[in-house]
């Protein structure tokens, strides 16, 4: 197959044919039609975060199931499905009390091969690193079968691909990490893919009041259409000050989607006394966060992470896909441009630099 090969921190992906082996006993091959290029891919290949190389990239894909394993009994030949990096094993702790998508980050090696058993990517005799579980950015993965879900086959594949990271990252972190309740006030810091799906989740909860906030006006612009009520412009004004402004105090709910201090600091203190604040964005290794302590005890505010959304994505794909049918997910409006698998590297410098007018740029295969 033909995949998009990282050889080398901040330089461009090559375009080569790599073997992917058979699926294993619980494995699932599938043929890749779409495949979201996301900001997290980019904090890999800029250096920002270590990765094995070669290494392929991507995360966020959908496709057909071509081949299954003797023991798979999730999905089937020819079933759509999404692909997540959040696998779960369904029988730890985690997973039982209902937070499988923590599951992964105390059992992941379960999802991989062992260093003893055949590579899943391989060039020749090299042994290609597989990210995440997933590296979507090829013509085909090969993957856990808890790594997919089935969705209904007249789902488009270029909006499909979304659902698998960053609108379950954006909408299930107002759903289920910090619950959002109808008509409450919410500020969402950073209008990127994952922030303007906050934003949407936001709407569709209920929230009264929400804020978009963020350095580009096209941003904001496009967060409107998502479901913003108001757009403060940081360098404009002083966020935390509008925020508080608009909101006689501040407010109930916070998200923090770009991956910095500074701006996980403001989304905190943005909140009123007893509001959650969600850092989602990636936050660098090493790098702490500052607040005062003695507010958790006097405001009883809070400051919580959230990966993927808090999801239990075999539930949530198929409810997402709906919301879609009912225009209440905006999947159309988060795609920017449509690409091949030669224009990735030019798409994560899009996203490196920041471009206003970008949200999802999607890699659609025949």
């Amino acid at each position: 197959m033909k995949a998009a090969v990282m050889r080398e921190a901040n330089k461009p992906l090559t375009i080569e044919e790599v073997t992917i082996s058979k699926p294993g006993p619980r494995e699932v091959l599938v043929r890749l039609k779409a495949i979201g290029v996301c900001h997290s891919d980019v904090h890999f290949w800029d250096g920002n975060f270590p990765a094995e190389m070669p290494v392929i990239l991507g995360h966020e894909s959908a496709g057909v199931v071509e081949q299954v394993g003797s023991m798979v009994t999730a999905v089937k030949p020819g079933d759509h499905v999404i692909s997540i990096l959040s696998p779960f094993c369904g029988v730890c702790e985690y997973c039982l009390t209902g937070h499988m998508s923590v599951c992964h980050t105390v059992n992941g090696a379960q999802f991989k091969r062992g260093p003893d058993e055949a590579p899943r990517l391989s060039i020749g005799k090299e042994r290609v690193g597989q990210f995440l579980n997933l590296s979507s950015f090829a013509e085909q993965i090969l993957v856990h079968e808890n790594a997919l879900c089935a969705i209904d086959k007249d789902m488009p594949m270029d909006r499909a691909c979304l659902i698998g990271c960053g609108v379950i990252t954006g909408v299930g972190s107002v759903f289920h990490s910090a619950q959002v309740e109808p008509g409450s006030t919410v500020a969402v810091v950073g209008c990127g893919g994952v922030g303007l799906a906050a934003i949407n989740g936001a709407a569709i909860a209920g929230a009264s009041r929400i804020i978009a906030v963020d350095l580009s006006d096209e941003k904001l612009q496009l967060a409107v259409r998502f479901g913003a009520t108001d757009v403060v412009n940081p360098s404009k004004v002083n966020a935390i000050e509008a925020v508080k402004e608009l909101t006689k105090g501040g407010v109930h709910y916070s998200f923090e989607c770009v991956g910095l201090k500074k701006t996980a600091e403001q989304a905190y203190h943005m909140l009123r006394p007893r509001g959650v604040a969600t850092i989602i964005g990636m936050i660098s290794p090493g790098v702490n966060i500052e607040i005062p302590g003695i507010e958790l005890l006097v405001t009883e505010k809070r400051l919580q992470g959230a990966v993927m959304g808090s999801n239990r994505f075999r539930i949530d794909f198929p409810r997402f896909v709906e919301l879609y049918r009912q225009g209440k997910l905006h999947l159309d409006d988060l795609i920017s441009d449509r690409i091949g698998l030669d224009g990735i590297t030019a798409a994560m410098q899009n996203l490196k630099d920041n471009k206003g007018t970008v949200a999802r740029q999607v890699v659609v295969l025949d």
